[in-house]
């Protein structure tokens, strides 16, 4: 760690939806990063360890992202619902991070939300393309459950780890049917 930054630790782990990057503080989970190729880490750390302000060390090895490591295999093997992670908001403020608390705190597993009524809940009815951009930003993806956030029509709506993995987190969780191939 640096004296301007604070120290930030990342570690890969291959899922059933591709290899995921997770990235802690010492104030908790900081950024799960989707398709965590080479390319793709290495442009996630530079991003990192410019917000931060310290280069981020690889450690697969700390209690937190072994922990979270853990609690991401069980959700996605589908013996757990929720996550018991501390998270570090940093990286996210003002209204993106208003919706994304509201999200993690008012959406359980198994169901969805409209991006309006979403938009509503925090008091910008009228603002679901401002959700939307919101769910785009979200540095914790899958633990901070954007996956969940729908059209209002019904439809899927975008997602940043790609559709086919917003319908497999949404299959894994009853909302969607199990894709036929």
């Amino acid at each position: 760690m640096d004296s301007h930054g604070q120290r930030v630790v990342w570690a890969v782990v291959d899922t059933g939806i591709g290899p995921l990057m997770l990235a802690a503080t010492r104030e908790g989970l900081v950024n799960v990063v989707f398709h965590a190729t080479d390319g793709v880490r290495e442009r996630a750390l530079e991003r990192l360890a410019a917000r931060m302000g310290a280069e981020p060390v690889e450690d697969p090895r700390s209690p937190l992202l072994d922990e979270a490591i853990r609690q991401i295999d069980a959700y996605l093997a589908g013996t757990r619902h929720d996550f018991d992670l501390p998270l570090d908001w940093s990286l996210i403020s003002g209204f993106n991070r208003q919706v994304l608390r509201e999200l993690a705190c008012s959406v359980p597993y198994g169901t969805v939300v409209g991006y309006g009524d979403l938009a509503g809940r925090v008091g910008q009815p009228g603002g679901a393309q401002a959700v939307g951009a919101a769910m785009g930003a979200n540095p914790l993806p899958v633990v901070v459950p954007c996956h969940r956030v729908v059209e209002r029509d019904g439809g899927i709506g975008g997602f940043g780890g790609g559709l086919e993995t917003k319908r497999k987190l949404l299959a894994l969780e009853g909302v969607l049917p199990e894709p036929l191939f």
